[in-house]
């Protein structure tokens, strides 16, 4: 009887803690957007919401019905996994901008984090997370021990949303990081998922006998259970990853369009601009802010405060 009280606390702890934490990142969020409203400065009404959407699907994925999925079925698992290494952290980074990450990294001891998000470190920092935790002795450990769970779990946001500010965040980027070597960049995650999702797939050997008595116990074998875990990894990553790429492919000509047009301009107003210059501001988006500059330049007029 002690034995199942003490499971039951530590399903309870968990859960709570599971519903606690987004709650009180969210209100961290919406608080520093309060700041930022009052300067005009705020996220946009999109990145508000593609913020709160991931933190929702944080507590959709791991309380409930999903998370009891979780418990029974290596495929569940994986769904809930994948999720969180990439689909919530990506809705999360998309509701991130410069002002409002700037508090934290302006703190003592914080300064340095901004590092974590240059591409080569983010991406291995993800892929070690990744094969780390779906290594046998790791998942055993995380799949009968709470506190672990909790620390995996919270551990596949953290990478996630490192990937994803290295792709997609608000941080100035090395220079040789441009659309080509982002489209590489994605394409590597791509394949480093395909990869875990091979060896899931392909074994022939049960890696997690943790879900054998589930498994048998609703009539499925435990290596068809732990395919369809790998077969869930290859389509959600393939899906996920081809919209990636064609978002790329769509914004790299836009861009290659507003440098241009941004050079064509400053040659028609007698403006000597460097197309790295252009380039960076496109990059940065703030090609606006560049060509109010140019016609304040040209017009002998200051250029309005940013």
């Amino acid at each position: 009887m002690s034995l199942d009280l003490t499971w039951d606390l530590s399903f309870e702890w968990s859960t709570i803690t599971s519903i606690t934490l987004p709650i009180l990142i969210g209100v961290a969020y919406f608080y520093r957007v309060g700041q930022l409203r009052e300067r005009g400065r705020q996220p946009s009404l999109w990145r508000q919401t593609s913020f709160t959407v991931g933190l929702a699907a944080i507590v959709l994925v791991t309380v409930g019905p999903m998370d009891d999925l979780a418990d029974n079925f290596v495929f569940g698992h994986m769904i809930q996994h994948t999720m969180l290494l990439e689909e919530i952290s990506l809705l999360l980074v998309l509701g991130l901008t410069g002002p409002v990450l700037g508090p934290i990294l302006t703190k003592p001891g914080f300064k340095h984090l901004r590092g974590l998000t240059h591409p080569v470190i983010a991406f291995a920092i993800w892929a070690v997370v990744m094969f780390g935790w779906h290594a046998p002795p790791a998942y055993q450990l995380a799949a009968e021990n709470e506190v672990v769970h909790l620390f995996e779990h919270a551990s596949f946001v953290a990478a996630g949303t490192l990937m994803w500010l290295a792709l997609l965040g608000p941080f100035p980027k090395p220079e040789w990081f441009g659309n080509g070597a982002k489209a590489v960049y994605a394409a590597a995650v791509h394949f480093t998922s395909m990869g875990l999702a091979n060896i899931m797939m392909w074994s022939g050997t049960v890696l997690y006998p943790f879900y054998s008595a589930s498994d048998e116990a609703h009539g499925l074998s435990p290596i068809t259970d732990q395919s369809l875990a790998g077969v869930v990894l290859m389509i959600q990553s393939a899906v996920l990853m081809f919209a990636i790429l064609s978002w790329l492919v769509l914004r790299w000509a836009r861009q290659d369009t507003e440098r241009q047009e941004l050079l064509d301009l400053a040659i028609e107003r007698g403006i000597d601009l460097d197309e790295r210059r252009a380039g960076r501001a496109v990059n940065a988006g703030r090609a606006g802010e560049l060509r109010e500059r140019l016609l304040a330049s040209a017009d002998g007029r200051k250029p309005k405060p940013s």
